[in-house]
């Protein structure tokens, strides 16, 4: 579902990038809010906003993922869907090398070679673009520091969503109300399927999230890992297929050793986790 969102994202139009963000805030919220009611996870949202620590650390998520989500909607309708994959095809090395820099955590050797070749080929790419492929940057390091804030957070996906979208509402509405005083909102001028849609990007957005989650309680990491490259690749092939994006020799290349390098850097962690199983076999139980 990730993967084919920039199937979705056009639709909106005339709708603008910031507008289709603002009105997927707060469907979002509603649609979330409403799975907490369905679900009875009142206690859950109450200790989860209780806690003033997990408060602050969804505040600072909140504003990850509205840039994350405000970048990825104008790439795609601004016609950089390859370039949005390439965001989150890098991003698990981003991710591996903020847990370096800024918990501590330690990188074995061949994670360091993937991640000096994903350097090399962010560099390839940025003489073939003539600039540096700020889009796919954005999305990777506001998606990696987003996941940082979510573990430090340590709260249920639901709930935390919840959080998350309460506290961007507000300035979303305001823009949204700013648009309709104005006269330039689409929300009701461009017939009743683009109200639809616009309602719908609350059901697009929390769906996957919700399956995503239910996902990682019933299958192991590792492969949940592998799997979350379905994303990038299927917007890979929507970019050069169905929107028909230029990829000229140059950028192949990039996106190979991008590729490389994420070769390199999922055999090192299967091979790791086989390791410690072997050496730690009570382990097998958790996996």
């Amino acid at each position: 579902m990730w993967g084919f969102f920039p199937l979705y994202w056009p639709l909106l139009e005339p709708a603008g990038a910031v507008e289709i963000l603002a009105n997927r805030i707060v469907w979002s919220m509603v649609v979330v809010v409403v799975v907490v009611l369905a679900l009875h996870r009142w206690s859950a949202l109450r200790a989860t906003v209780a806690n003033r620590r997990t408060r602050w650390l969804l505040v600072v998520a909140a504003a990850l993922i509205t840039v994350n989500w405000g970048t990825y909607i104008w790439g795609v309708n601004n016609h950089h869907v390859v370039e949005t994959s390439l965001g989150y095809f890098i991003n698990p090395l981003v991710s591996v090398l903020m847990g370096v820099l800024i918990l501590g955590e330690r990188m074995r050797r061949l994670q360091w070679v993937a991640v000096g070749i994903a350097a090399a080929a962010v560099l390839a790419l940025t003489v073939e673009y003539g600039r540096p492929p700020w889009v796919a940057l954005v999305l990777a390091f506001s998606f990696g520091s987003y996941g940082l804030a979510k573990k430090k957070a340590n709260a249920g996906a639901v709930e935390s969503l919840v959080v998350e979208t309460v506290v961007v509402a507000p300035v979303a509405l305001a823009y949204l109300a700013y648009l309709s005083a104005t006269g330039v909102s689409t929300f009701g001028t461009e017939g009743s399927w683009h109200v639809v849609l616009l309602v719908g990007t609350g059901v697009v957005t929390v769906l996957p999230l919700l399956c995503f989650g239910a996902a990682a309680t019933r299958i192991p990491l590792s492969t949940l890992g592998l799997m979350q490259y379905l994303t990038p690749t299927v917007q890979f092939i929507l970019g050069i297929a169905v929107f028909h994006e230029p990829m000229p020799a140059m950028r192949w290349v990039g996106f190979g050793m991008i590729w490389l390098a994420l070769v390199l850097f999922t055999f090192e962690t299967l091979r790791h986790r086989r390791h410690q199983l072997r050496v730690r076999p009570e382990e097998k139980v958790l996996a």
